[in-house]
């Protein structure tokens, strides 16, 4: 058995003529091909040269781009979660640390750093009093 291997020549851009262009983007535009596919099967280097067929000679309409805007970063939800869990973890042991340092600091030098809420009355009943 002979392997037979096709020797595919690169084309460059001189070669294309209008009619293989119009051949190429019909047949992208019918779904026989995609432009990955039609760029293999007929040695086109470029990699946006069919897409760029496409725009120029094709039938459809490439004025209204559906671009959609990048995403800021490109975790996944469970990344997000677990960076947001890891986040929220290292605020609680930060308020811990700044809790214990305002009761150290009130035993050591008899401060009174800590606003007692329980002690004063409510806005709301000083202002039916009067």
């Amino acid at each position: 058995m002979e392997k037979v291997e096709t020797a595919r020549r690169r084309r460059s851009q001189r070669d294309y003529s209008l009619t293989f262009k119009l051949s190429v983007v019909e047949q992208v535009e019918q779904g026989e091909l995609t432009c990955r596919q039609a760029q293999g099967r007929y040695g086109i280097q470029g990699k946006s040269t069919v897409l760029v067929w496409l725009r120029k000679h094709g039938k459809l309409d490439w004025s209204h781009s559906r671009s959609r805007p990048m995403p800021k970063s490109k975790e996944t939800p469970a990344q997000t979660i677990k960076r947001l869990e890891k986040e929220l973890e290292d605020e609680r042991q930060h308020t811990l640390l700044l809790n214990r340092m305002i009761d150290i600091a009130d035993s050591q030098y008899g401060t009174s750093i800590r606003k007692k809420l329980a002690s004063r009355p409510p806005e709301n009943s000083r202002k039916k009093d009067r």
